[in-house]
Order: C-alpha cells, then sequence, then structure tokens
C-alpha cells in the first residue's frame, strides 16, 4: 500500500487543482520553493549541531564528562554504564542510536543495562536538534523555559528507563 501513497496523493493534489481550476504545477512549485526557504533557515542550527557533537566525541569531553557524572547516575538509579548515552542523546540521536548499539553489543540486549538502554531510546528525545529545528523553522528565538523543561522530561525518561528495565 504505501508503494501506491506518493503516486495517489500526486493525483489527489492534481484533481483537487482541476477541480479548483488552479495549476497544479504551478503550485507544487510554489510548495517547493517554500521548502527550500525552510531548509536554508533550518541548516546553520543543523551545521552547529552537528559539529558540536563530532567535536565533543572527538574531544573525548563526552567520555570523559560519562566518567564524572556516573556516580550522580547511580544515585538516581541510572546505570553508570548508560552515562554516555544520557548525555549525548539530548544532543544527537544517531550518536545516540551508535551509544545504545555499543551497550546492548557490550552487555546483550537482555541484560538490565541493555535493556534500559533500549527504554532510554524510545522514551527520551533529541532535545537540541527538536529544538533548533522546530524553533528556527518558526523564527523563534528566544526559548525561554524549553530547554530546561524538556531536559528536565529527559531526565525523567532516563529516570523511568532504568526503573522499567529493572521490573522487566
Amino acid at each position: 500500500m504505501t508503494d501506491y501513497f506518493v503516486p495517489i496523493l500526486l493525483l489527489a493534489v492534481s484533481l483537487a487543482a482541476l477541480h479548483k481550476k488552479e495549476s497544479g504545477y504551478n503550485l507544487m512549485l510554489e510548495g517547493a520553493g517554500e521548502g527550500l526557504r525552510l531548509l536554508l533557515t533550518i541548516v546553520p542550527s543543523l551545521i552547529v549541531l552537528l559539529t558540536a557533537v563530532n567535536m565533543l566525541r572527538a574531544s573525548g569531553a563526552i567520555d570523559l564528562l560519562s566518567q564524572i557524572c556516573g556516580p550522580v547516575f547511580t544515585f538516581f538509579g541510572i546505570p553508570k554504564e548508560t552515562a554516555m548515552l544520557v548525555l549525548i542523546r539530548p544532543i544527537s540521536g544517531s550518536a545516540a542510536l551508535a551509544v545504545g548499539s555499543d551497550i546492548m553489543a557490550k552487555y546483550g540486549v537482555d541484560s538490565q543495562i541493555g535493556r534500559t538502554a533500549a527504554i532510554m531510546l524510545g522514551s527520551t528525545e533529541t532535545t537540541f536538534y527538536t529544538i533548533s529545528v522546530y524553533f528556527g523553522a518558526a523564527n523563534i528565538k528566544k526559548t525561554r523555559y524549553v530547554v530546561p523543561a524538556a531536559l528536565f522530561a529527559d531526565f525523567t525518561g532516563f529516570f523511568m528507563a532504568s526503573l522499567t528495565a529493572r521490573l522487566l
């Protein structure tokens, strides 16, 4: 069914344009132009974010932070082995998937640590990426309480993931 989705969508748009006696092709060109303008507003923040993630990983700062924060996470019941995942997940989804994959390869997918990592990946968000994309698209410059609230929600997700994995 998904193979037919795009052709059906194009046919529906074309029929709607014909019904309204408008040029469907010109409407699609306008939409594509708006998409490109949106992309131009989002790309700078994505480049900065991806560069920052690569710099943090290459410099070893994430590893150092993981070692420093490990005992704090343990205090909250979050396994210290998932500290790198907790630190990288709000910044980069692809880096978090790589870290999660490493955790599961090392400890096993059925271990408490593997289950905790899997639940963390599913119950948290790439906060900074999401904020930069959506706020950039909407041209919002001041995030005010969004970052602290989103990071608190992420931490709650990490904490609950740890609790859930212990119960499974």
